[in-house]
């Protein structure tokens, strides 16, 4: 009797995950069909076109006379390239110095640094955007990739101390015995150990970056380096939009984000865990 309870209970379980899934995913699979649709078609309530317009990725990729997606592809995987070794360098760099290092006030400044988490993004905005404006950066990457290569963001810093923190310090001392400098320590132990918590960096910097549209809508203005996002919104820029197109090439721009998450996904998990187990 408890057996037949037991595996009814684990069946009505996996039964309600199953339903839940659908709900989740029922927008992927509306997002998939409308891609494939016509214009006339997108206000019917079926979830799959009656003919499926293929042409729509082919003609939706190179919707523009001048550049295909693969050129507005290119531009932002390349600020995707330097925002990731940005961050992932200069966040183990400072979070090494807040967490191995003895300096004057550094408690002090590792509370502001926590501070600056609960800053909004749009107070600093129009001070950014006239510094950079300044000094004649706007309509580049520049600012969009500096400010990684400057300790990247608060919460990657407060996540690599954490990690750190709970690596032996006798690795440091044998190293310094050793006659191992403060650099080589970092280059040759901390930095080696940081794998898992730089991975889970590397993740959301990549996703945060690809999915800065406000960002890449303020410092770019020639349609030659438009990124992925700003290239969509292209479509809604013309007289006649055609949806399916637009929402063929949305599907297309986040399968590199979805990709590195699935291919990634476990490293991501065990820099998560392992940083809660040892902060």
């Amino acid at each position: 009797m408890g057996s037949s309870r037991l595996k009814l209970s684990r069946f009505s379980y996996h039964l309600l995950l199953i339903v839940v899934s659908l709900i989740m995913l029922y927008p992927v699979f509306w997002w998939l069909g409308a891609s494939l649709k016509k214009n006339s078609e997108m206000r019917l309530p079926t979830l799959w076109p009656q003919t499926p317009m293929w042409e729509n990725f082919t003609k939706g990729w190179s919707f523009s006379a001048q550049y295909t997606f693969g050129h507005f592809f290119t531009n932002t995987l390349m600020m995707e390239f330097w925002s990731v070794i940005g961050s992932v360098l200069t966040s183990a760099i400072v979070a090494y110095g807040f967490a191995r290092l003895n300096f004057r006030f550094r408690g002090i400044w590792f509370s502001i640094l926590i501070m600056t988490m609960m800053l909004p993004g749009q107070v600093t905005i129009i001070p950014q955007y006239i510094l950079y404006h300044t000094f004649g950066l706007v309509n580049s990457y520049i600012p969009l990739i500096l400010p990684h290569f400057f300790g990247g963001a608060p919460f990657f810093v407060f996540l690599l101390v954490q990690f750190i923190r709970g690596i032996p310090r006798e690795l440091d001392e044998a190293a310094k015995i050793d006659g191992a400098s403060v650099y080589s320590i970092f280059a040759r132990i901390i930095f080696p150990l940081l794998k898992p918590s730089l991975v889970t960096v590397a993740i959301f910097t990549f996703i945060w970056s690809w999915d800065n549209f406000f960002g890449q809508l303020l410092y770019l203005s020639s349609i030659d380096k438009y990124t992925v996002g700003l290239a969509l919104r292209m479509f809604v820029d013309q007289f006649d939009i055609q949806w399916g197109q637009l929402l063929a090439m949305s599907l297309i721009s986040i399968l590199p984000s979805a990709l590195l998450f699935f291919l990634a996904q476990k490293h991501l998990v065990e820099g998560i865990q392992t940083t809660g187990l040892k902060g």
